[in-house]
């Protein structure tokens, strides 16, 4: 299976995505350990992506699109995977469609991980406040800081839904359950695709 997974921050994407590909022997790819990979190779892109976030900067989408086709090229990548923090937005969506269509492997399902935005805020509260307890707060984990990245999110990733539910890609999940029920509910979504890309080595 070739698989995106979508969801606002603070909707537990992570840890399903994680969940899901550990299920399905599917190899699971962040943003960020692409990143930490390719920069820890010295590959040219990595390095180029390296020069950005050494200075404070967010890393284009050309660079970003590169690195990912880097990834997608290696050979642990081609027999499944699931993406987690990437597409972000339109321009990376038709960027990804430009490199799986072209081999003839385009993405199967979208996983959208749907949590309104009230229900977002509490759980990050409740993190804040079990973090503040333990003495390891977290500058990240306030209400403020939530607002802006679901702003931002808002703005940048929520069109992605529309596009791939528009497409017949989206697989639409009730977020705001326990983790073992969005994973059940995760697997009852994709039942039906392909056995034979479910699973690297098949």
């Amino acid at each position: 299976m070739r698989l995106v997974f979508l969801g606002p921050p603070g909707a537990g994407k992570g840890t399903q995505a994680i969940l899901l590909a550990e299920s399905h022997s599917l190899l699971h790819l962040s943003t960020g350990d692409m990143f930490r990979r390719a920069i820890a190779r010295g590959t040219p892109t990595g390095l180029k992506a390296k020069s950005f976030m050494d200075q404070g900067q967010l890393v284009p989408d050309d660079v970003v699109d590169a690195l990912v086709d880097e990834r997608l090229k290696e050979e642990d990548a081609r027999s499944g995977f699931v993406l987690d923090g990437y597409p972000r937005n339109l321009t990376q969506v038709t960027a990804l469609d430009g490199m799986l269509v072209a081999r003839g492997t385009p993405i199967e399902a979208v996983i959208y991980l749907d949590v309104p935005d009230e229900v977002l805020i509490e759980r990050i509260r409740g993190r804040a406040e079990a973090s503040a307890a333990a003495g390891q707060a977290r500058v990240d984990d306030t209400e403020e800081v939530a607002r802006e990245r679901l702003r931002v999110y808002q703005q940048h990733t929520a069109p992605l839904v529309d596009h791939y539910e528009a497409a017949g890609l989206l697989r639409r999940i009730d977020g705001t359950t326990d983790i073992g029920s969005v994973r059940d509910a995760v697997n009852a979504a994709l039942e039906g695709l392909s056995s034979s890309a479910g699973g690297r080595g098949q």
